[in-house]
């Protein structure tokens, strides 16, 4: 199958996509309850889609196209009030968080449709255990080759979207030690990891028909990348974050996304290069592991830093950007998080800390997804 036709978008514009947990509301274990949410949202008009995922205790929701940030909170907001109404009539709950802390992977059920069928015969186990949550964020693209300059250029903020989303400290009712959990699962599937790389649209597409012809991928859906081009939205497709807490925090995520896109594509602070891919393994595990407290090597000069001080760095670069985009207010939120050390990663482990009980740990996190 050759490669589609990258689509028109409007450069810059936003797209919201976020995984969630549905729960039952006894012991706040994951319920198999998606395809009767499914029915009932469906009565709902939506600014954007809700969708089934691969296994029947998650649901995506996605927003439409969003120019703005007030724009991509406001339709967060609406889709998020029709399904907390929905789930509250089937007595289930919702929340957000990059893994469920206590859920056993191997009572989940593949949701009944052909695509996850053929994904949980290829991938065997790991499709049950695919039972995670992420945040992507679609950003618009003037053309198929600035969307390939964007994509490698923003590779390296990568520990920058890992630190600031993570969420899934605990796996299977272990605290694992990191931040962002959820990465490591993902990193199991053979086409996940960083896109190759090129800078123009031919090159790539030269790429993809060699992959083709091997049998091994039909479609970019087969790829797992961090980021990858989304050529039948005309954008590329940020897939490292893991769902946060609250669909503020998710809007402020856009936004600073948004803003950084903004910043590379008019300032041009640097040439993606190969070499940049030195250190990115490095830098994505540290961000992994230790979230803002991590080491974060510059591939442009090798200076080392913390991940949270590149990231105020980059806010102090970005701020026009921000007010131009109306995005003030979300990196706002992103410059509090960092100077508190503080990410919902944090925030899960200080509770189960002062509750000691994980199941109250996630009915609280309901709470802060319906609020």
């Amino acid at each position: 199958m050759p490669l589609e036709a990258f689509a028109d978008s409007r450069a810059l514009t936003l797209g919201v996509e976020l995984e969630l947990q549905i729960v039952n509301t006894h012991d706040y274990d994951l319920t198999h309850a998606s395809h009767d949410l499914l029915r009932l949202v469906s009565r709902h008009k939506l600014p954007g889609e809700v969708k089934p995922e691969m296994t029947d205790s998650m649901i995506e929701l996605s927003t439409g196209i969003c120019g703005d940030y007030a724009d991509a909170l406001a339709q967060l907001g609406e889709i998020r009030d029709a399904l907390v109404e929905c789930a509250g009539k089937l007595n289930v709950g919702l929340s957000g968080g990059g893994t469920h802390p206590f859920q056993d992977w191997s009572q989940r059920r593949i949701y009944e449709a052909p695509r996850f069928h053929m994904l949980s015969e290829l991938y065997g186990y790991l499709s049950k255990q695919f039972t995670i949550f992420g945040q992507h964020v679609h950003v618009g693209c003037p053309g198929p080759d600035a969307a390939l300059v964007l994509l490698h250029g923003l590779s390296r903020f990568i520990p920058h979207f890992i630190a600031l989303s993570a969420s899934s400290p605990f796996v299977q009712g272990t605290d694992t030690g990191f931040h962002s959990a959820r990465l490591n699962s993902v990193f199991a599937f053979p086409l996940s990891g960083r896109a190759p790389f090129s800078l123009t649209w031919d090159e790539f597409s030269r790429f993809f028909d060699k992959m083709t012809r091997t049998g091994v991928v039909e479609s970019m859906k087969d790829f797992y990348w961090d980021i990858r081009p989304k050529p039948e939205f005309g954008t590329i497709e940020v897939r490292v974050l893991d769902t946060p807490l609250t669909i503020e925090k998710a809007a402020a995520l856009a936004a600073y996304i948004q803003c950084v896109a903004r910043w590379l594509s008019f300032e041009q602070p640097f040439r993606p290069a190969e070499d940049d891919y030195l250190v990115y393994t490095f830098n994505r595990f540290q961000a992994c592991r230790f979230g803002f407290d991590g080491t974060f090597v510059d591939p442009q000069t090798g200076e080392h830093r913390t991940i949270g001080d590149d990231i105020l760095q980059t806010l102090d670069a970005i701020e026009h950007h921000s007010i131009e985009l109306g995005a003030d207010e979300g990196c706002r939120q992103i410059r509090d998080d960092v100077k508190a050390r503080g990410n919902d990663a944090t925030w899960i482990r200080q509770t189960y800390a002062d509750e000691h009980l994980l199941a109250e740990v996630v009915r609280q996190q309901c709470l802060r997804w319906s609020r």
